[in-house]
């Protein structure tokens, strides 16, 4: 399957952007750099995302300039009959405009050169701020040559701002060519974990060595079997206590009969991420602890999933993981009533801390933590203080983000138990999280990563097959 986004599509998220630049802005959006990894090898490249949403295009060594009149010029690298021997297809500044649906290219090493007079006489640069390393010192060299004009009439613009407080905002909801490229993802990656699942038991009833990096294998080979460019993120595949350290990436540690497997993992696909977690039992039955606390988990993952939904809070799915998880941690005993007191003793203390450390969530998009404020703009002149009950430091509130159909978010709940005082000794080195990737709708919420199951008994089952 190949998704198709007309350039339509980034010539209406150019024109939008231009429309909130105000009288005179104009915009410098530069792509990722390649980046090497040791002596003359290079890191896989991937691009800048401001940049991609903008252009749909996937070259290193571009940077898009936009003007408030909704001019769009593209620099890019030049054919090189040489370079693309040892590089590959280069598309090239006469061929972009068609291609591309820009207004102007030119060969990226004239940027130095044009920028100057692009940018005189205007009232203010817009440009991405701290995701650049060194993109502000050479936005300060372009408006030197406008300095030196001055007397000669020109005007050197008054005013630099952050374009992320732009696009972050219009990347935050999702259209319907970026929700399908999301779904697909969240097709290939739910296919990867349930591949990863029944070779891990396979391999275990047949009583061959099972590693860490048997399973992260696996991952990879179905990312990329169906057109996934890379993951997402680097994959965590972690067996018994590894799943207690939240980023563990795989490695070759064993995976053992009678213990869990927490693999989070999730493939990128033109552009787009996903981001699944599922936990299971190597050997695919579930003992009694290890069920009793994932039922825990996926309870609270359910009443997260119940409280997402178009006006709620960004903050409410999490407020209801927590006080499912409270009360579980509880009934359990792995926290004390005597000691701890109620459930809500126990969410006004944080006393769940030690076993969940984390939110509920993130945004996810182009980036699997994706750009986009938590705060509600409306009302973020609105302040409160707290002291929090663990730290003992004073902590500023303001109102969360209303959510919005066509927001995306993770719900990821888990449970992380590691060996102390008072811990039932059966739940040590137990480590659950549950995610699943949620599209904000009116009354609810769509679940486009349930390609691959999280109740237990279709676990167990899938891992039978």
């Amino acid at each position: 399957m190949t998704q198709n986004v007309p350039n339509s599509v980034y010539a209406e998220r150019r024109a939008r952007l231009a429309a909130q630049l105000g009288d005179g802005g104009i915009a410098i959006v530069p792509t990722a750099p390649e980046r090497m990894r040791n002596r003359d090898s290079d890191y896989l490249y991937r691009h800048d995302s401001y940049f991609y949403y903008l252009t749909g295009f996937t070259e290193p060594g571009a940077c898009l300039v936009l003007t408030s009149d909704g001019q769009s010029t593209l620099f890019c690298n030049p054919k090189d009959a040489e370079r693309e021997i040892w590089d590959g297809y280069r598309l090239g500044p006469e061929a972009a405009v068609a291609a591309l649906g820009v207004h102007a290219a030119l060969p990226a090493g004239e940027l130095d050169q044009r920028l100057p007079r692009l940018l005189e006489n205007r009232a203010c640069v817009w440009y991405p701020f701290a995701t650049h390393a060194g993109l502000a010192a050479r936005v300060d060299g372009w408006l030197n040559p406008v300095r030196a004009r001055v007397r000669y009439g020109a005007l050197c613009p008054p005013r630099q701002a952050d374009l992320c407080l732009l696009v972050d905002e219009m990347r935050l909801v999702k259209d319907a060519h970026e929700l399908a490229l999301m779904r697909h993802a969240a097709q290939i990656s739910a296919q990867a974990h349930i591949r990863a699942m029944q070779r891990c038991a396979r391999m275990l009833r047949a009583g061959q060595e099972v590693r860490e990096y048997h399973l992260d294998a696996e991952l990879l080979h179905e990312f990329r079997e169906h057109g996934s460019q890379a993951p997402a993120y680097g994959s965590i595949v972690a067996a018994g206590a590894n799943a207690c350290v939240l980023h563990y990436r795989a490695d070759k540690a064993p995976v053992r009969s009678g213990e869990l497997v927490l693999i989070d993992a999730g493939c990128e696909y033109d552009g787009y991420a996903s981001d699944i977690t599922r936990t299971f039992p190597a050997n695919g039955r579930f003992t009694g602890p290890q069920r009793a606390l994932y039922d825990l988990v996926l309870a609270s993952q359910e009443a997260a999933v119940a409280a997402t939904k178009a006006g709620a809070r960004f903050t409410e799915p999490h407020d209801a993981t927590v006080a499912v998880l409270a009360q579980g941690l509880l009934d359990l005993g792995l926290l004390n009533t005597n000691q701890h007191g109620s459930v809500q003793d126990v969410i006004e203390k944080r006393a769940y801390f030690p076993f969940y450390m984390h939110r509920t969530g993130h945004w996810l998009g182009m980036d699997v933590h994706d750009c986009g404020s938590y705060v509600e703009p409306s009302e973020v002149g609105q302040v409160s203080e707290r002291r929090d009950p663990l730290s003992g430091e004073t902590i500023q509130d303001r109102p969360s983000r209303i959510l919005r159909p066509g927001m995306v978010l993770t719900i990821e709940p888990g449970l992380y138990v590691r060996p102390a005082p008072g811990v039932p000794e059966a739940f040590h080195h137990l480590g659950i999280r549950i995610e699943d990737d949620a599209v904000v709708h009116p009354g609810g919420c769509e679940l486009m990563t349930r390609g691959v199951p999280v109740q237990p008994d279709e676990i167990e089952a899938l891992m039978r097959d």
